[in-house]
């Protein structure tokens, strides 16, 4: 794009950035034809939800924490779960029962594909397709929305079965649950869930047939990685680069900078510095231990064992989804509810570690727990926040690369390419304002 003169200057402005959550800003500074600075402002006013958390007792957590998202409660809820039992001591010398964790991994693959659903049909594949939005798609369209809000409605039902709601469930408590489900109300999920399998398997092929630009990278990947399951609710902090660390490691190798740009801190890896969390880096890390089934629709829709292009992540997203409707039918199939639902978790001075695979990336939570069970200190670092730096780094080769394209051409480019990383500007603290400078 020019300006007036002629010159490779001037400026970008995006009023808002729809199908996001949240309200942040793109600023970015050409000088001479060159990138000069990307920012990706995130001016949604804090939330407080770690100083929320001190002086309460370590049953609220994670009734709290959840309210930070309503797409994605799960994440917050098993995150601060594992942080606070970990801080008390539960998980050794006394380990949550395999049932209860099992029963955890089942209520995550509900959010997991409630998620994947809702930011596939409703927020990105509009962009592909040359709508404005889920909506005016389903003008021309209504069969593809109406087959996504079936594949969310699975996952939804599935979280109100297991959590007692699919909006912040309420049965989720420290230590298990408050009640385990019957066997007879998860057979009345499975018929669902094996419709929503084959929804999946049709959404893996229909996004698998998009138009992708030509953006790949070689990023550092960072995800969690579980001896023998594809990763959900454990494992240790991996990397393509050599990390391969304990939860309990995190704070000796990442850390939280504050930006002038952002009310969310970034975060770095200590050494080599941006990395990449989600769907992409899970799958990059992954993909060897999920199902011949799943494997086998993944290379029909061309991925191989990595992915490295952020367009190209609707594919994993929709892959995961599979995944997600295969390994909750699976765990159904195998269920037996547990007896009581819980173990009983006995405050101590203790700090634990949590981290879990929140669907759009590892949520990484910190507890410092009081003998008579308040929280002294609280930390939550949530996959956008640690995706913020790259993404910035990702616009500037992404605009650099188009600055002749139209004014319009560039605003819609740059808004499709934010949207890749389904970023949840809010849990990071949500519409975006992109400002190109240009001198």
């Amino acid at each position: 794009m020019r300006d007036h003169n002629g010159d490779r200057g001037g400026s970008i402005h995006v009023g808002a950035l729809a199908r996001v959550e949240g309200e942040g800003g793109l600023e970015v500074v050409v000088r001479d034809g060159k990138i000069t600075d990307a920012r990706l402002d995130i001016y949604e006013p804090p939330r407080f939800f770690e100083a929320l958390l001190r002086g309460r007792r370590h049953t609220e957590v994670p009734d709290i924490t959840s309210r930070i998202c309503g797409i994605c409660p799960i994440a917050y809820q098993m995150s601060a779960c594992q942080a606070i039992e970990d801080a008390c001591g539960t998980v050794i010398p006394a380990p949550i029962p395999a049932p209860i964790l099992d029963l955890r991994r089942l209520i995550y693959c509900g959010e997991w594909i409630e998620s994947h659903a809702l930011h596939i049909y409703l927020l990105h594949a509009p962009d592909f397709l040359g709508y404005e939005s889920g909506l005016h798609m389903a003008q021309d369209r209504p069969d593809l929305l109406q087959r996504g809000l079936q594949l969310k409605k699975a996952g939804n039902r599935l979280m109100e079965v297991v959590g007692g709601r699919a909006v912040h469930p309420v049965n989720v408590r420290v230590g298990g649950f408050y009640r385990a489900p019957d066997r007879r109300d998860l057979d009345g999920v499975r018929a669902g869930l094996d419709q929503a399998r084959q929804l999946a398997l049709e959404t893996v092929v229909w996004v698998a047939g998009f138009s992708f630009p030509d953006f790949d990278h070689d990023y550092q990947f960072v995800s969690l990685r579980h001896p023998t399951d594809y990763p959900i609710t454990a494992g240790r902090v991996v990397s393509n680069r050599g990390l391969d660390i304990g939860v309990r490691e995190y704070d000796q190798h990442f850390t939280e900078l504050h930006v002038p740009h952002s009310t969310a801190p970034h975060s770095l890896l200590h050494g080599d510095g941006t990395y990449l969390v989600g769907p992409m880096a899970r799958y990059s890390l992954n993909s060897g231990q999920l199902p011949a089934t799943v494997m086998a629709a993944a290379s029909a829709a061309g991925l191989g064992a990595t992915c490295t292009n952020p367009f190209r992540s609707i594919i994993v997203r929709a892959i995961e989804t599979l995944y997600a409707c295969e390994e909750a039918i699976r765990l159904i199939d195998a269920y037996e509810p547990p007896e009581p639902g819980w173990v009983e978790v006995t405050p101590r001075d203790g700090i634990g570690y949590g981290a879990t695979e929140a669907p759009r990336g590892t949520l990484y939570h910190r507890y410092q727990i009081n003998a008579d069970g308040t929280v002294a200190a609280a930390t939550i670092i949530p996959p956008t926040s640690q995706n913020q730096r790259v993404i910035e780094s990702d616009m500037r080769a992404f605009v650099e690369d188009r600055l002749d394209l139209p004014h319009d051409r560039l605003t819609w480019e740059c808004e499709q390419a934010v949207r890749s990383y389904d970023p949840c500007i809010s849990c990071a603290t949500h519409f975006l304002d992109l400002r190109v400078q240009r001198a």
